[in-house]
């Protein structure tokens, strides 16, 4: 079956064992057809004319890419609402070889579905993705006050929970387009607590090359702080303070391995080859050796990223030439 791009979606139980030509052809994403996931592939040039794999979780995506079973994956990393979707933070953090080469922003609107014949006043479990449901709080607590959730893996698996034989809820939270894809009947519309809420994704591969400079560029890195002291972590906060680099995120994740350490996920604006990052992140592997470099890609917001002129490459040129210069 083909989706809207006109690429070819495979099925999702599928023989693990697929050839190197088909898997450089295949995109990974949360499936089924219809989530907030695959509306994230259909904004990407990359996923034109590719096969999409959906497949049941964000580790099962990246593994596929990590193993070689698809050339890329599309994950959702951060909502407007939640913040960091932490399934694919601490995947990022713990998994090698993964770049991420571009983001896309998808508006999130949510419907409650329910069984045909099913009324509102009838409900009382809602199936609902974990993000899903912590988005649509007040709705469901004005509306339906005594309603227990039933978690989903995704926003279209908790339709299809109410067609099950014996159905575990009444009711789910779903996109706007599910009767595209699950026969179900619409209870309410717009039922998120924000009218705004967007949530971010990125597409994954194993590609060492970056994305050329857009001047709109953002680059993403996994940082450990090198010790836990006093100041740790505004040392490390120096290192792009210092070469005025604003800083679009930054979240803390436990290390599992080490109770009471945490990683810090960072986006930075500006690219690799900028001549302030690249002095930055030199800085911060030189302060923290544990640093994960996850790539330089374009922001999905088409706005060109501000710079200091005292730390835009020319000034950077002109210092290390006078540099230079002193020991001529």
């Amino acid at each position: 079956m083909r989706n809207r791009l006109g690429a070819m979606s495979l099925p999702e139980q599928q023989d693990q064992h697929v050839d190197a030509t088909e898997a450089a052809r295949t995109i990974s994403f949360l499936g089924p057809a219809g989530t907030f996931t695959e509306s994230a592939l259909k904004l990407a040039p990359e996923a034109e004319g590719k096969l999409w794999k959906p497949v049941t979780n964000v580790l099962e995506a990246l593994m596929d890419v990590q193993t070689g079973r698809s050339y890329a994956a599309m994950i959702a990393v951060e909502n407007s609402v939640e913040g960091g979707v932490t399934a694919s933070q601490d995947a990022l953090s713990t998994m090698d070889r993964l770049r991420i080469i571009g983001e896309y922003v998808v508006p999130i609107r949510f419907m409650l579905a329910v069984r045909p014949g099913v009324e509102l006043a009838q409900v009382r479990r809602v199936a609902a993705h974990p993000v899903a449901y912590g988005q649509c709080r007040r709705w469901l607590h004005r509306e339906l006050p005594r309603h227990e959730h039933v978690p989903a893996a995704s926003n279209v698996a908790s339709a299809q929970m109410l067609l099950e034989e014996q159905p575990e809820a009444e009711a789910a939270i779903t996109p706007p387009t599910i009767r595209d894809h699950v026969d179900v009947e619409i209870a309410a519309e717009d039922i998120q607590d924000s009218m705004i809420a967007r949530t971010r994704f990125v597409l994954v591969t194993t590609r060492t090359d970056l994305p050329p400079r857009t001047g709109r560029d953002k680059t993403s890195v996994i940082v450990a702080l090198p010790e836990d002291r006093p100041g740790a972590l505004l040392s490390m906060l120096e290192q792009f303070a210092a070469r005025g680099i604003n800083l679009s995120m930054i979240t803390s994740r436990p290390i599992p391995e080490q109770p009471g350490q945490y990683r810090f996920v960072i986006d930075i604006d500006g690219h690799l080859e900028d001549a302030r990052v690249t002095d930055a992140l030199l800085g911060l592997r030189r302060y923290c050796p544990a640093v994960k470099f996850l790539g330089s890609y374009p922001r999905a917001v088409a706005t060109s990223v501000p710079i200091d002129p005292a730390y835009s490459d020319e000034n950077y040129e002109q210092a290390r030439a006078w540099l230079d210069g002193l020991v001529q």
